[in-house]
């Protein structure tokens, strides 16, 4: 069975924490399934716009449609359809920053995609038995996808929440709203020390 989903935009402010811990409540928790079978391709190409979720056939990849998105002062590259930024302003809300985005073969990296919840953690909590389209919607769900500098991206990798969480604080209650969030609509679990974690962020650092 095909599962599509169509979170719409992430939420810049803090999501309800009672709501949110009833979510992360209902999650199943298990165990890390093995690794085995994983890689980029079974999420398929990547950044493709044949997905069923915000922005998916509109013409554009996904990267480009998150720029878009989540930059300022956006300029866009003539001749591509309104869909290439070339330059703009991320107002980074892992770091607290603001990030200068400028296209170029030295330069893009500077700001990157992340997965929320990391491809590899998806493969190892449910994702490794959801049906290729409903890997790629989630691989280019809007939802699960957050602009940020390049270093803290490479930074976080494929951690969960139990091994990494924004440097700016502010942020970590959004952080992990957004994680139950996903975990929630494509049916994944998560671990006990995730759960843990989670937990406490939602006890602590939400308003």
């Amino acid at each position: 069975m095909t599962l599509v989903v169509a979170m719409g935009n992430p939420a810049s402010g803090h999501a309800d924490p009672t709501s949110i811990s009833a979510e992360l409540d209902n999650l199943p928790i298990k165990g890390r399934a093995p690794k085995t079978g994983y890689n980029r391709s079974q999420f398929g190409q990547a950044w493709t716009d044949d997905v069923w979720v915000p922005y998916g056939h509109n013409g554009c990849d996904t990267r480009n449609d998150i720029l878009r998105q989540q930059l300022t002062d956006v300029e866009i590259k003539p001749g591509t359809n309104g869909c290439v930024v070339l330059s703009g302003i991320l107002d980074d809300p892992y770091t607290g920053t603001a990030v200068e985005f400028q296209r170029g073969p030295n330069s893009s990296d500077a700001v990157q995609i992340d997965h929320v919840v990391a491809l590899s953690d998806a493969w190892q909590t449910g994702a490794a038995e959801l049906d290729d389209l409903t890997r790629r919607n989630f691989a280019n769900d809007p939802t699960n996808l957050q602009a940020t500098v390049g270093w803290v991206n490479q930074e976080k990798g494929d951690s969960d929440a139990a091994s990494w969480l924004p440097p700016n604080r502010a942020y970590r209650c959004t952080f992990v709203s957004r994680i139950v969030e996903v975990k929630t609509a494509y049916r994944l679990w998560v671990t006990q020390a995730e759960h843990d974690a989670i937990a406490r962020v939602l006890s602590t650092d939400c308003d």
